[in-house]
């Protein structure tokens, strides 16, 4: 029971930012947040946090410490969620939050999957490129796509994603298949604005490199490219979970595949809770059923 409160002190305290934010959560003083403190670090031997009078800075050793507590934290809570899942139904509003174009393909549709399996949950759905602020905002739950940069949520794995060049079947005939990633400087690349340059890994090496590529067009919307790449006019760097049924279907054709980047994660993310509510676990377990099959993709 100690080593459960210090560590749910320690992640209380670096998620939350202070001493007295941990103790309002706990519903203690500041002097046994900091007791606590003290007896893990004594306990592990180890600085896990530089304390002063204006902040709290974790160590490298706390950094990698809270990442490992916060899964055993979330953990717990779903375990005691899952015994009493005869006896209790999901409610209340979820809040959730994820890119725009994916979520109105990938999101929305199982939102409305999950409102029918559990009536009495209220959804708010904000599709959105921005990286929304999850704690300020209320956000109980968003969707992210590849590196996460925010150390203080937790997250779940729910799938990969990889991205690849497509191009209609009839640009190939017109302008011939690309072998290299060398040979894209003779075709008209149709690429984001401000894009530093499309990602690939040598097949030989596994070395990545990023290549810079040029077009007639270019456009800040992926959803534009896509358009232009089935209408013939060029090659795009899409994700599979845009052009997955055009590839199936054979609107579109995947061209240097044996130089395909490294898949990038998708994850849920959320505020480090005690208790993860039901209805965000239940939520975080379908997206997860669903993104986890490959043949997800080739249907949508």
């Amino acid at each position: 029971m100690d080593a459960f409160k210090q560590i749910s002190a320690f992640v209380n305290v670096a998620t939350r930012g202070s001493l007295s934010a941990a103790a309002r959560a706990e519903g203690v003083t500041p002097a046994i947040i900091g007791r606590r403190l003290d007896a893990l670090e004594s306990r592990l031997a180890v600085r896990l946090m530089i304390r002063t009078t204006r902040k709290l800075t974790l160590t490298f050793e706390g950094q990698a410490f809270l990442e490992d507590c916060q899964k055993l934290l979330t953990d717990l809570a779903n375990a005691e969620a899952a015994v009493s899942l005869g006896s209790v139904r999901a409610s209340g509003q979820l809040r959730v939050s994820a890119p725009a174009g994916f979520g109105r393909q990938h999101v929305a549709p199982l939102v409305g999957e999950f409102m029918k399996a559990n009536p009495e949950v209220r959804v708010n759905l904000d599709l959105s490129d921005r990286l929304v602020d999850l704690i300020n905002e209320n956000i109980d739950c968003a969707i992210r796509i590849g590196e996460l940069t925010d150390s203080s949520l937790v997250s779940v794995r729910l799938g990969e994603m990889r991205r690849m060049v497509v191009a209609s079947p009839a640009y190939l005939v017109a302008h011939g298949v690309p072998r290299t990633p060398a040979d894209l400087a003779g075709h008209n690349c149709l690429s984001l604005g401000q894009q530093r340059g499309w990602v690939f890994r040598d097949p030989d090496s596994t070395t990545v490199e990023t290549v810079k590529v040029s077009g007639n067009f270019e456009c800040n919307d992926g959803a534009v490219l896509h358009e232009w790449a089935l209408a013939g006019r060029g090659l795009a760097w899409r994700s599979l979970w845009e052009v997955g049924r055009d590839l199936k279907e054979g609107r579109l054709t995947s061209v240097l595949d044996a130089w395909q980047a490294p898949p990038m994660g998708i994850y849920a993310v959320f505020p480090q809770r005690r208790h993860l509510p039901l209805r965000v676990r239940l939520f975080i377990d379908l997206l997860k059923d669903n993104y986890g099959r490959p043949s997800y993709w080739e249907l949508r």
